[in-house]
């Protein structure tokens, strides 16, 4: 099992099934990935409001990849494990007009400054931000041709800004072309549910991610076990739904966890729907990549027990 490494340059603002590997790898193959910030460079520590408003939108994501894993094929799922994201000591956070969850009320162009001391940051007193770096996209390519833009996410994953996706947790991805090709980007040092002004705490940052694929696995959308951390509620099993109707999401998710407690833990549906009512939470991720909003259904791993959803 192979160690590669794999720089930030030339980034990519596209999902797009045609875009040329990067770097090839095996199964169980590990990847220490450079991360640009969400900007691609763009923006720097100090920058003002103004020349943050003239930035060239269309690099936003700025993502790493695509990365190529020998044999994996369509209808098998691709398994990201996340050894480590790791800031860089700075991140930025706006406020960009007709964007974010209030963007009739906050409607003025803003950037804010953040400095990262290892777990926290103190940038905004009197509040102690605790940090728990993760990459807000994470996703294979469409199975469709053409070129799409990283904003809205999907089944593929993408920018679902999953904020459990930190370091000690595993995402599942149904693989939907060849070799999956896998990009990742859009870190954040720290980043609320639902991620209401736009952004997170975005960062550059690093990231060591191992690669498995489950042959014929067949998910139909993402699906994430997280791990204890500073921001999350303890380990979780982690359903993900993204669609433009937010309570269709969330239907479809608690659906989705109902035939997950069914399929791995033999329960009946309707005792899974009736232990949904009881523990299962329910979240919006994120409410900004509009039209897309993204719903998360969890429920805490101490309550079931343990299971792999794949064998090795």
């Amino acid at each position: 099992m192979a160690e590669h490494t794999l720089s930030a340059e030339p980034t990519h603002s596209r999902w797009n099934r045609d875009l040329a590997p990067r770097l090839v790898i095996a199964h169980g193959d590990t990847v220490h990935m450079e991360c640009a910030d969400a900007s691609g460079g763009q923006v720097k520590p100090g920058m003002s409001a103004g020349e943050f408003q003239s930035i060239d939108r269309g690099r936003i994501h700025a993502l790493t990849g695509p990365i190529f894993i020998e044999g994996a094929d369509v209808g098998d799922v691709l398994e990201v494990q996340v050894l480590e994201v790791a800031h860089k000591g700075w991140g930025w956070t706006s406020v960009i007009p007709g964007l974010g969850f209030l963007k009739d009320r906050f409607s003025e162009p803003y950037l804010f400054h953040w400095e990262l001391e290892g777990n926290v940051s103190r940038s905004l007193a009197p509040a102690l931000v605790p940090l728990q770096p993760f990459c807000g996209v994470m996703g294979v390519a469409p199975a469709e041709h053409g070129e799409f833009r990283t904003r809205p996410p999907g089944i593929f994953g993408g920018n679902m800004d999953i904020r459990e996706l930190s370091t000690g947790a595993k995402l599942y991805v149904p693989v939907l072309n060849h070799g999956a090709l896998f990009s990742a980007g859009d870190a954040h040092a720290a980043q609320g549910d639902g991620e209401v002004c736009i952004n997170g705490i975005e960062c550059p940052a690093n990231a060591t991610l191992r690669f498995h694929i489950h042959k014929g696995g067949k998910i139909s959308s993402p699906l994430v076990e997280s791990s204890p951390g500073a921001q999350t509620r303890g380990p979780e099993w982690i359903v993900v739904e993204s669609g433009e109707d937010a309570v269709a999401a969330a239907r479809a998710a608690t659906s989705r966890m109902v035939d997950l407690l069914a399929e791995r833990w033999r329960m009946s549906p309707l005792h899974a729907y009736l232990l949904c009512s009881a523990v299962m939470n329910l979240r919006l991720s994120q409410v900004v990549n509009e039209p897309m909003f993204t719903v998360s259904a969890a429920i805490s791993k101490h309550i079931l027990p343990e299971r792999k959803l794949f064998q090795a």
